[in-house]
């Protein structure tokens, strides 16, 4: 009866609580949303994935010497891998060309910064130390490897909930952006056509990335483990000679880090750990941040466009590509112009902006970083 009495006591059903129940319930939401929405799959699927794993109880893949905890905490704890590596393999993925041939959408993705910066002063009303609200105003960046690497140094506490809030939220776009969107612009504005695009020269492609990194370096030199990896992804694309590092980057090493880093996000996400106020109020905070972001983008397009002529005139609907969230956002705008004007083709013009987010955000984490660590 001894020997009954321990295996039974040793079974997770006799230690489930309610909150590993909800657990369950986000995660599975998460795992569903990816699969029949296709919003983000390969995050939220090793996300949802990890949460249920981490609300199992006796499971303790998350307690020290564990196989997750292993992971998380030389990787992403100690030492902060994933996320420069993530940052290499999308700059390996992403064309800057947009950004080269037309300079001023630069603007665009800087203003989409002001969400980030909103939400730190008010995180700080709400209670929330120096830290912690900046690692909850990086979320309005849209940029979950961002959120990782800035709240892994300054709140590790909040990982789970920054992390997940960043990631649901790029997921989100779709949902969360059109609205404000057509609510700030007008149809002729969302009807606006834009010159194409000139074709930047190779020599242009190879400097940009040598001489971004060394600009922003220079000026935070604490952005330098995202925007280096980014800068030298891109590089990798661009120069034509290091095919295979390129591959590497942008398909085998980038996928391997994404799967680890989705199951050790949900799995820092036990019930105890995540149901509490604090947690509600990084969600609420984090989707404030990123409604401020996609607004001050459009917004700046706007007022850009009264100083522009009538043949150069913006789009408005790419600065809110602004967000970061590459490529999601820049598909968004493109859908919102089709749906007032169906020959309207905006795609490549919001790319511009968007990469100029990835770049601000890991510029605005090099600022809170030299700030407050």
């Amino acid at each position: 009866m001894d020997v009954l009495q321990l295996l039974f006591n040793g079974m997770g059903f006799v230690n489930l609580t309610f909150g590993n129940i909800i657990m369950w319930i986000i995660g599975l939401t998460f795992i569903t949303l990816a699969i029949t929405k296709n919003y983000e799959p390969l995050l939220l699927v090793p996300i949802g994935f990890g949460i249920l794993l981490t609300n199992l109880p006796l499971a303790n893949l998350m307690e020290e010497n564990h196989f997750l905890w292993v992971f998380y905490h030389f990787s992403i704890d100690k030492w902060d891998l994933i996320p420069p590596i993530i940052f290499m393999g999308v700059g390996a993925m992403t064309d800057f060309a947009p950004l080269i041939s037309n300079p001023k959408t630069l603007l665009l993705g800087a203003a989409a910064q002001f969400g980030v910066y909103v939400t730190f002063f008010g995180s700080l009303l709400l209670g929330f130390n120096m830290q912690e609200a900046a690692s909850i105003g990086i979320i309005g960046g849209a940029d979950g490897p961002t959120t990782i690497f800035l709240t892994s140094q300054l709140a590790p506490h909040l990982l789970g909930a920054t992390a997940v809030a960043a990631y649901s939220y790029m997921a989100l776009v779709p949902i969360i952006q059109p609205p404000i969107m057509r609510l700030l612009t007008s149809e002729a504005e969302r009807k606006i056509k834009m010159k194409s695009l000139r074709t930047p020269s190779r020599l242009e492609k190879i400097g940009f990335p040598l001489v971004a990194t060394i600009v922003i370096v220079l000026l935070v030199p604490d952005s330098a483990p995202l925007v280096g990896m980014i800068m030298v992804g891109n590089l990798f694309k661009e120069c034509g000679v290091v095919e295979r590092l390129n591959d590497v980057a942008q398909n085998a090493l980038i996928n391997i880090v994404t799967i680890f880093l989705g199951l050790c996000v949900g799995a820092t996400m036990p019930a105890h750990v995540f149901l509490k106020k604090e947690s509600l109020f990084i969600f609420f905070l984090g989707c404030v941040a990123f409604m401020f972001s996609t607004a001050a983008g459009l917004i700046l397009a706007k007022i850009m466009n009264l100083f522009l002529s009538e043949d150069k005139k913006i789009n408005p609907l790419i600065g809110s590509a602004g967000v970061s969230a590459v490529p999601m956002a820049s598909r968004v705008a493109q859908t919102v112009a089709r749906e007032a004007d169906k020959r309207n083709f905006i795609l490549m013009h919001a790319m511009g902006p968007n990469v100029a987010g990835t770049i601000g955000t890991a510029t605005a984490a090099g600022l809170f970083l030299t700030m407050l660590r």
